[in-house]
């Protein structure tokens, strides 16, 4: 199972402060914050992608492509790549090319995108936000898997024996994860080809996790891909620790209480326990985190959100260690307890490599 972060690139002023940073010094921060995920042992740092303020990370390559060259281990993701909003051939383009540069650590989420200025920045509509998802997804498919593509749709210019360069390292497209909160055509689309599904698993309670998480494994199975316990799940989560839970719902309060998506609504105590936001002690986000799998069955891919709401640098790299040194070595011995020998492990490009390998003999 591997285990990571996630960071969406908010520019929050610090409530207890009342200092913004400024977007340099919170884009370098995003990096010090990815090389730190690989220095305690994580194996992922996945970006988000915004075109709009208050966020930063417009060009999630970019940003990976400088992580790839000072990191030697750590996966490097997306949370989410807009599916929507990217001409599907430079998604193709530049994926592929970050790929090579990172010798294979590179996956990708796709989602839609709910911030509905953004499409007509693109020259998109967001009601048509999921016919270009399926659109836009099955002509990328093609262009990773073939080398002259011949191509005709709604939302795009037609192609005409197109071959996009470079071709995936080793004939192998990245490994993609279909990101969603709460369209089921997206965890159908998941299913359909046999992808990962990724729900972000912060804002809602856990009944309504588990609905999309098993209508994805059903329709995985339906298709033909194997068994629903067999079908590939990521899930999100947000935990704040010190070792003290009762210091550490004194720190964060003014954060969740402030923040653009928890604050003015429903209390830091209403949230904990009707999400899976958990603020406590790292023992708490360790038992908080296994009932996950009591939700969704046994899963492959567990990401955190550290560094959202306007914590300062500091205190994320203090998270960060105490999730690489206390969190995470309990939950990846504990979540191996048990595990069906049939669940797949989470995706490698090395794994996947071999296998198109064998399959080619």
């Amino acid at each position: 199972m591997q285990f990571g972060i996630f960071t969406v690139g908010d520019v929050t002023p610090d409530p207890t402060s009342g200092r913004t940073p400024t977007e340099h010094e919170r884009i370098k921060a995003m990096v010090t914050i990815a090389l730190k995920a690989e220095e305690v042992g994580l194996d992922v740092f996945a970006t988000g992608e915004h075109h709009n303020p208050p966020f930063v990370p417009s060009s999630p390559t970019t940003m990976l492509g400088y992580v790839a060259a000072r990191t030697e281990r750590v996966i490097l993701s997306t949370s989410t790549t807009l599916i929507t909003t990217n001409d599907p051939v430079k998604i193709a383009e530049d994926y592929a090319m970050l790929q090579h540069l990172a010798d294979g650590r590179v996956d990708l989420m796709l989602g839609r995108g709910n911030t509905a200025p953004v499409y007509p920045w693109f020259g998109q509509d967001i009601t048509q936000g999921i016919p270009l998802a399926v659109e836009n997804y099955a002509l990328l498919r093609r262009l990773w898997r073939e080398d002259a593509v011949d191509w005709e749709g709604r939302f795009r210019t037609p192609l005409q024996g197109f071959t996009s360069t470079p071709r995936p390292l080793d004939g192998v497209p990245p490994f993609v994860w279909h990101g969603s909160i709460r369209s089921p055509e997206i965890a159908e689309q998941a299913a359909y080809y046999g992808d990962g599904f990724f729900h972000n698993n912060i804002f809602w309670p856990q009944e309504h996790t588990r609905r999309m998480v098993d209508l994805y494994r059903q329709r995985f199975a339906h298709h033909g891909h194997g068994t629903p316990e067999q079908a590939v799940v990521g899930l999100g989560g947000q935990v704040f620790m010190r070792h003290d839970s009762q210091a550490a719902v004194r720190e964060f309060r003014p954060y969740f209480d402030n923040a653009p998506v928890y604050g003015h609504g429903p209390s830091l105590e209403e949230f904990t326990r009707q999400t899976p936001l958990t603020v406590g002690s790292p023992q708490q986000v360790i038992e908080r985190t296994l009932g996950f799998r009591e939700a969704v069955g046994d899963y492959q891919r567990q990401l955190f959100l550290m560094d959202h709401a306007g914590l300062p640098l500091k205190t994320v790299l203090e998270q960060l260690d105490l999730l690489g040194e206390e969190v995470v070595p309990v939950l990846r011995k504990e979540f191996a307890v048990g595990r069906p020998a049939d669940v797949p492990a989470a995706p490698t490009h090395a794994a996947r490599a071999a296998r198109a390998r064998e399959e080619r003999r």
